[in-house]
């Protein structure tokens, strides 16, 4: 896989797919990395150029700055400058849960660079102050235990989640663990602490201003950000939202077949 130097970040990606084709950029969730993207880029690239990149803290992305490197902000100027290096004027951006907020982010801090953009299990972040400190709090305390015990093991307890409630029944469920193993938990740790739902800015403000065509996606089973993404559309009158069958929280990996048929027919038609 090619790696590109901007500034503080050396990112780890894949291109996969011809150049003359539309382009689009992947962004994996937490403790993932853009091999989590290998079996819907099969998929994809008959009709797309995909850009999967290894965000900070995650596969083999390097960082040779301080911990503000790890924050949103600073991680979205990163990857708007690595577009802009692999001359990347504008594409089609695809975000997955961590990787969703980020492209939440994105869209609506540079949207000049993206044409269309698919929101997997995201959320804008937390509306009120003291819920992003207590946010804060909880994933510095999760942080430490990725740093002090067996990943592992953090791995099982985090996967007990109810938004993850189909997933562990998935016959590919061990193939997704062993990829997360290949994450350095001590950078995963990192990415949690200064990525967390709770150092982000709140973008639910700016979504009634929004311009770009947002497809909302979320699986069936995940009650919670089901409840957010019907908030986010009735706030975003150009988002539309669709609920995945027999799919919880990561909907691309459960559904990988119904996720193709909408990002397909999203970024290809000229209906908005």
């Amino acid at each position: 896989m090619p790696i590109q130097q901007v500034a503080n970040y050396q990112f780890n990606y894949s291109l996969t797919g011809g150049e003359e084709k539309p382009l689009l950029l992947l962004l994996h969730g937490f403790m993932g990395s853009s091999n989590d993207f290998q079996d819907v880029i099969t998929l994809l690239s008959e009709k797309f150029c995909c850009l999967a990149v290894d965000l900070p803290g995650h596969g083999k992305t390097k960082i040779w700055g301080s911990q503000e490197c790890y924050s949103m902000e600073n991680i979205a100027q990163a990857l708007i400058n690595l577009l802009e290096s692999l001359k990347i004027n504008q594409c089609f951006l695809f975000g997955y849960s961590m990787g969703g907020r980020l492209a939440f982010y994105l869209a609506l801090k540079f949207p000049q660079y993206f044409a269309k953009v698919i929101l997997e299990s995201a959320s804008p972040g937390l509306k009120t102050a003291p819920a992003r400190l207590d946010r804060i709090k909880h994933d510095a305390e999760l942080a430490t235990e990725i740093e002090s015990n067996d990943f592992g093991e953090f791995l099982n307890k985090w996967y007990q989640q109810p938004i993850f409630s189909s997933i562990k029944i998935d016959p590919k469920f061990n193939t997704l663990l062993e990829r997360r193993l290949q994450n350095n938990p001590l950078e995963v740790a990192k990415s949690l602490r200064y990525m967390s739902i709770g150092c982000q800015p709140c973008l639910w403000q700016h979504l009634v201003s929004n311009q770009l065509p947002l497809l909302l996606l979320v699986g069936e089973f995940d009650q919670k950000f089901i409840e957010i993404n019907q908030e986010i559309a009735n706030c975003c009158p150009i988002a539309h939202l669709e609920i995945i069958k027999n799919s919880s929280h990561n909907v691309h990996f459960e559904q990988p077949h119904l996720w193709l048929n909408n990002v397909e027919n999203f970024l290809l038609s000229n209906v908005i």
